[in-house]
This record gives C-alpha cells, sequence and structure tokens, in this order.
C-alpha cells in the first residue's frame, strides 16, 4: 500500500474549537429543519421525464411518488429517519388555471397533489414539491415569481410540507426580492413549511460573496451553494472539492435551521446504467455527514442493492449527520489525493467529547495507509482517546500513541469517532 507520511496531516488553521462557535448568523435558530432534513427526492434518477407511455416505470407521476413513498416506509428508510418525498420539476401543467394557480398536469397526477399529499402523509412521510423563483421552472414550467403568496397558499393548502424553489428565469437581483418574497409567504401560509433556497447556487463559485444572513432572513431552512450532481465520482469530488475549499465561510453559514445542501445523495443511484462503487458510496455519504449536509437519496428505491441499501441506513454515519450540535465540519488537511476531514460532536456527557473523523482516499489506483493525530482534531495533549469505527461499528479501543492510522481504499473511507474524557 501507498504510504503517506504523517506530516501530510499538518493542519492549514489551529483548532480551536471556541472558534467553531462563532457565525454569521447570531442566536437565531427557526422551528424548522433543526437538524439537516433526509428523504428523498427524484431530480438526479428520473429527471424529467415525462413520456408516461414508453417508460411507465420512471415518468414525474403520481404512481413513481406513491411507490417511493411506499419504499421508504417498508424498506427501513423512514425509520432511519428518511421522511420525506420530494417531487422536483416537470409535475405542472403547461399553465396556471383560470384563478391563477398552479396545478398538477392531469394525465400523470390524475387524482391531484392534495390526494398526493393525503397519502404520503398516511405513510407517516413528508411531502415535498418543486417551484421556481423565476418566469420559469428549470423545464419550462410556470415559475413562481410574481405569484409567491398565491402558490405559498397553493402548496399549504395541499398539505406541503417541504419546498425547494430554484433559480432558473431570474437574476441576482430578482433573487433578492424574490426569494424573501417567498418565505414571507410561507411564513403567512398557516402552514410549517421547510424552505430550501437555490438562491446561492446562481451566485457563482466565491462562497465568501454571498450574503448567506440575508439568505437566513428570508427564512430559507436550507439551500443549495453550487453546482448540481450527477452520477459519478468526478462530481462527487468536485463538491467535495469546493466545501473543503470554502469550509471555513460555509461552517459559519451553517447549524441548526440553515443548512448548506451538497445536493442528492447518489447511494445506490443507477441513472446512466452505472453505480458509484461500494466505496465511493461510502466516501459520499461520510463526507455529506462530516459537513452536515441534508442527506436526501435519487434513487431508485425498487433496485437498490442490499450493500448500498446498508450504507443509506448506517445508523452510525446518520447520527453524525444528525448530531444536535449542528456544527458543519472541515477538510482539516490541503486539497489533495488524500486528505482528512473531522466534525465536532455535541458531547456524550458533560465531561466526554467527541469528533468525527473521516481519512479520505480519492486516488482511485491503490490503498493509502493514512494518519492522523487527536490533538489536530481538539483532542487536547496527553489525553487518552478511544475510537469507534462507524462503517463496521466496531470499537477500536485506546489510540495506541494517540494517533490513528488506517488503510483506506481507493476512492474510499475510513470514518471514526473519536472521545476522550475532559
Amino acid at each position: 500500500p501507498m504510504l503517506c507520511k504523517p506530516t501530510m496531516f499538518t493542519p492549514l488553521l489551529p483548532i480551536l474549537f471556541s472558534l467553531l462557535d462563532a457565525t454569521i448568523l447570531g442566536d437565531k435558530a427557526p422551528g424548522l429543519a433543526l437538524t439537516p432534513p433526509m428523504g428523498w427526492m427524484s431530480w438526479e434518477r428520473f429527471r424529467c421525464e415525462t413520456d408516461c407511455v414508453n417508460h411507465p416505470n420512471e415518468c414525474i407521476s403520481e404512481d413513481l411518488y406513491k411507490t417511493m413513498a411506499q419504499h421508504l416506509k417498508e424498506d427501513g428508510y423512514l425509520d432511519a429517519g428518511y421522511n420525506q418525498i420530494s417531487i422536483d420539476d416537470c409535475w405542472e401543467a403547461s399553465t396556471r388555471d383560470a384563478n391563477g394557480k398552479l396545478t398538477a398536469n392531469a394525465t400523470r397526477f390524475p387524482s391531484g397533489m392534495a390526494a398526493l399529499a393525503d397519502h404520503i402523509h398516511s405513510l407517516g412521510l413528508g411531502f415535498g414539491i418543486y417551484s421556481d423563483e423565476g418566469t420559469k421552472t428549470c423545464g419550462g414550467y410556470p415559475g413562481s415569481k410574481g405569484y409567491e403568496e398565491i402558490d405559498a397558499e397553493t402548496f399549504a393548502q395541499w398539505g406541503v410540507d417541504y419546498l425547494k424553489l430554484d433559480g432558473c428565469y431570474n437574476d441576482k437581483d430578482g433573487y433578492v426580492q424574490g426569494y424573501p418574497a417567498m418565505g414571507k409567504a410561507l411564513a403567512k401560509s398557516g402552514r410549517n413549511i421547510t424552505y430550501s433556497c437555490s438562491w446561492p447556487a446562481y451566485l457563482g463559485d466565491n462562497e465568501t460573496a454571498k450574503d448567506f444572513g440575508a439568505m437566513v432572513e428570508a427564512g430559507c431552512n436550507l439551500w443549495r451553494n453550487w453546482d448540481d450532481i450527477d452520477n459519478s465520482w468526478s462530481s462527487v469530488v468536485s463538491i467535495m472539492d469546493h466545501w473543503g475549499d470554502y469550509g471555513p465561510t460555509l461552517q459559519k453559514a451553517s447549524g441548526p435551521g440553515h443548512w448548506n445542501d451538497m445536493d442528492m445523495i447518489l447511494v445506490g443511484d443507477d441513472h446512466y446504467g452505472k453505480m458509484l462503487s461500494i466505496d465511493e458510496a461510502k466516501s459520499q455519504f461520510a463526507i455529506w455527514s462530516i459537513c452536515a449536509s441534508p442527506l436526501i437519496m435519487s434513487n431508485d428505491l425498487r433496485t437498490v442493492p442490499d450493500e448500498y441499501r446498508e450504507i443509506l441506513l448506517n445508523k452510525d454515519v446518520i447520527a453524525v449527520n444528525q448530531d444536535p450540535l449542528g456544527k458543519q465540519g472541515l477538510r482539516l488537511t490541503k486539497k489533495g489525493d488524500h486528505e482528512v476531514w473531522y466534525r465536532e460532536l455535541s458531547p456524550l456527557a458533560s465531561n466526554v467529547s467527541r469528533v468525527a473523523v473521516a481519512l479520505l482516499n480519492k486516488l482511485g489506483n491503490s490503498t493509502a495507509t493514512l494518519f492522523v493525530t487527536p490533538t489536530d482534531v481538539g483532542a487536547p495533549a496527553g489525553k487518552s482517546v478511544e475510537a469507534m469505527d462507524l462503517f463496521s461499528h466496531v470499537p477500536l479501543g485506546v489510540l495506541p500513541d494517540n494517533f490513528l492510522e488506517a488503510n483506506v481504499p481507493a476512492h474510499g473511507v475510513v470514518m471514526v469517532e473519536l472521545a476522550w474524557q475532559n
């Protein structure tokens, strides 16, 4: 195996956990999305397929969402925390009705959205929907620009629990007006609707130039920051790199009620007739959890192989993602083929501190032996540190010489929880 010397893990910044408490957002903590949302969304796997004649099992229709909701409940996902089914683009009729209201495509959603929401609620799941803060959705259907209040009222009447509001067919000036307008309309609607804003994803690459405080003030509970994910390892790595590069800025913007969204989970996704490897799937799941990103799957739940389902249902990694402290993790090392990521977790007790650590091997041709010392991720010098492997669920005991070493497979990750008494 390739040996990576411990010196590669010199931290970029001093690890001062007290700094993690400082955010640009003050003490504001809305009552919605106090942990990153979890669920299922159609977009990456099923896109905008509207031909139900030739693709009856994959078209955007009420049957698709009912089927996925049933699998979410019956296959253990709901019990693990995936508690929402979300529609994405291409559900609408081509025009608004005579009263200016959005309506569903009558052929593909013959029962209507209120009935679909009732069905999904009957399974113990939340119901998510999609619109766009523009004149049209990205797929060319009617957008919500100028219709924020009537659309929010409509969504509330239907029983919507979550709204993803995209940003096609608008501009930066329009977002400044439109996203807060929808936030106000949702607040007035009489229903608690978690608000996912795509606002920052349309403002370029530089996260330091984005006014996340304004997004929180607009009512956004989470936001898509950057590029759409695609069903490929290269897409996953590009998003990891972006979050690593802008980690300190993104960390300040994130917390209970306002999360950075790295985009959908690809674990078990067979779009384009391909799938991430098991190790790649573990890597995505681990880094998304370290970064406190929503865990919103996009896959065909009818065909997810058991070994991928096991990743998705991993209670220990999910617990990191859902940790109530709500502190987004960081990439400790410089961007490279081998990286260390970490996230401070809530204490087990008043005198036991914890941190989750991911050792990531982005190379595709060899196993790498990676190292980290607990003092680099917040443990005081001289403390006895215990480790637990979060994918194998095996206790590793006290770290010898306070030194964590692991053989990490190609495109893979080793994820552990470290704990010590204060």
